[in-house]
């Protein structure tokens, strides 16, 4: 056996250098327990040897690093930027981390003839253009629903778009000018897209005077019908300036406000979005890896730094605490290429907003702490019932979907930290099993989520391991469990299968315990089973959605496959011409049959197996 060569700490820290660059804490096992960036490696290195007034939770990371490693950058801001990538790759323990799964969204205008207002996520083209980034799903609906009300731009999908011979119901109602069959001239409707574009960047203002000019150039030439329309679009507007629920008197200078409250070891940080005076929302969010000792400057400044890594930050945000790191304003500002101003002492308007944002923070705060009661009450409830010596923290649950053994598909859902986990769930595609066996598709499914983690641990990789492992099913697929975990070296987790009841009624599930050779049944309205109910309910509709995504997609495919005279260059063209099978799907027998290549009849033969 080799012997490690102790960390040599005066010697390592005596040897870097005073530039800018990011630093990594390891423990004995190689794990990450920190990353940092600093302005000289060598002074912020340095401190934490030196410096004896650290919180508890920092001097118990320093009791654990038995390594460090450093990487030179060539500024500060690129070493903010690496910081953030590594936080986000290695998530660090002592780390505090920010995790959003979806992106924010966006209101796109598309760059055709005939643009079109959408709902977005995702990464950004640069043929479109982007409004936002909204704090929530709601803002960014409320205002494509607003920009169709008013403005009647189109929302559907170029399939949709380019074979249209009548207007839709969207034109009847009054929610689009009907662009598809030229019911508007290309300029009228660029007019309406760009006073919807100037909405969206908050100009309300100059809308309503573009709008008032053109009300009177129809009046003059007696166009009264075409006046009548837009006076109708400026009361409209005027209605929505009234409902909104703030609006800037003092400046259309776009700003975030971000307020942090911290209680019981748990931090809450309230968002707030005002872009041209105008507000787009609020979201409340909760980072992970916050102890006792953590302060609320400590949460602000790893929210800044980590939330505007991946978005262009306003030209001011107001906080309600000062930023820790001097350097933090100057770093954004070189990272947005334009002045940034971080304010944590507003006057007048921006500080009723903070005022706002603070209280608001305190509220989802308090909703969260009464929830992480209801759910301790329910685990602990959950441990007596099972007759545990420890409440489980962590829990896995898993469930198999097919039809008829058709696109079988097993599902893995995962409750940790007092609350469900959709970034850790996984799928699993089952194969070469006899269609329709359960006990063979369940074996798979555990063998392989469970033999890659007890691989990985053995590596020396950093795992987490279920406290408890629900199986939904009864006495066979526990059995199966059972074979499964002694293979693969996990003989003493924990395993409760759920059983249906009755006509699988809710509340009569028998809860099956094999390490203790017995099965219970709880009351209805026991906290323990309404918690086993809510995770085998989020299994048992994952694994159906995948199931039925992949069946859906088998079934279309084989479909196309199987009609007779449509080879692989004839389905290339289908699928191209139509941008893939859901376009497909929308098509008339006319659109395809237009396709090169194939006729009227074949095109009457595909529309007809594809729609049987």
């Amino acid at each position: 056996m080799t012997e490690t060569t102790p960390f040599d700490i005066p010697g390592f820290l005596k040897n870097l250098p005073l530039l800018p660059g990011v630093y990594r804490m390891l423990d004995e096992t190689g794990n990450v327990l920190y990353v940092g960036k600093a302005k000289a490696l060598k002074k912020r290195v340095s401190s934490y040897f030196q410096k004896t007034d650290h919180s508890p939770r920092i001097q118990l990371m320093i009791s654990q690093i038995k390594q460090i490693e450093v990487t030179v950058t060539r500024s500060e801001a690129e070493a903010l930027l690496l910081e953030n990538n590594l936080i986000k790759s290695l998530k660090p323990k002592y780390n505090i981390l920010f995790r959003d799964d979806k992106s924010y969204p966006y209101i796109m205008l598309t760059g055709h003839e005939f643009p079109r207002v959408a709902y977005y996520r995702g990464g950004l083209d640069r043929k479109n253009q982007y409004f936002g980034p909204y704090p929530n799903v709601w803002a960014v609906r409320d205002s494509v629903h607003l920009l169709q009300k008013i403005f009647h731009l189109r929302t559907c999908e170029d399939t949709v778009f380019h074979n249209r011979s009548r207007p839709c119901l969207l034109f009847q109602i009054k929610r689009c000018s009907a662009p598809c069959v030229d019911h508007i001239s290309p300029e009228a409707y660029a007019a309406d897209v760009q006073s919807a574009r100037l909405l969206l960047e908050g100009k309300q203002k100059d809308v309503i005077d573009r709008l008032t000019d053109d009300m009177q150039k129809h009046a003059e030439a007696f166009a009264y019908e075409k006046a009548a329309v837009v006076r109708d679009q400026i009361r409209q507007l005027q209605t929505v300036q009234e409902k909104q629920f703030i609006s800037s008197n003092v400046s259309q200078m776009d700003t975030d406000i971000v307020a942090v409250v911290i209680a019981e070891g748990t931090a809450c940080v309230n968002l707030v979005m005002i872009r041209g005076g105008r507000h787009l929302g609020d979201k409340a969010l909760f980072p992970g890896h916050v102890s006792e000792e953590t302060t609320a400057a400590e949460v602000l400044d790893a929210f800044l730094q980590q939330h505007y890594q991946s978005m262009s930050p306003p030209a001011l945000i107001v906080v309600n605490h000062a930023v820790e790191d001097d350097s933090l304003e100057a770093l954004l500002s070189e990272q947005a290429g334009r002045k940034i101003k971080l304010n944590s002492n507003p006057n007048g308007e921006r500080r009723v907003w903070l005022q706002m944002a603070e209280k608001n923070a305190q509220l989802a705060l308090a909703q969260r702490l009464l929830s992480k009661a209801s759910q301790d009450m329910r685990l602990q409830a959950l441990a007596d019932a099972l007759v545990f010596d420890e409440m489980p923290e962590r829990i896995e649950c898993f469930d198999i979907s097919h039809t008829q053994g058709e696109a079988t598909v097993a599902s893995c859902v995962v409750y940790d930290k007092r609350s469900i986990q959709p970034s850790e769930y996984r799928r699993f595609n089952i194969s070469g099993i006899t269609p329709g066996d359960d006990y063979a598709a369940m074996r798979q499914a555990l063998t392989r989520r469970y033999g890659k983690l007890v691989e990985q641990k053995e590596a020396g990789e950093e795992v987490k391991l279920p406290d408890l492992l629900l199986i939904d099913g009864g006495l066979g697929q526990v059995n199966i469990a059972l074979e499964v975990l002694a293979e693969v070296g996990l003989p003493d987790l924990p395993i409760v299968g759920v059983a249906k009841g009755e006509d699988r009624k809710p509340g009569l599930e028998t809860l099956i315990i094999p390490q203790q050779d017995r099965s219970i049944n709880m009351a209805s309205d026991a906290p323990a089973l309404h918690l086993i109910q809510q995770i085998r309910d989020e299994a048992h509709r994952f694994a159906i959605t995948g199931h039925r995504a992949k069946r859906g997609k088998a079934r279309v495919q084989s479909s196309l496959q199987e009609i007779e005279g449509v080879g692989a260059k004839r389905r290339q063209r289908l699928l191209t011409r139509f941008n893939g099978m859901q376009g497909l799907l929308a098509a008339s027998e006319e659109d395809i049959a237009a396709v090169e290549g194939i006729g009227a009849s074949l095109a009457e033969r595909i529309y007809r197996q594809l729609h049987e």
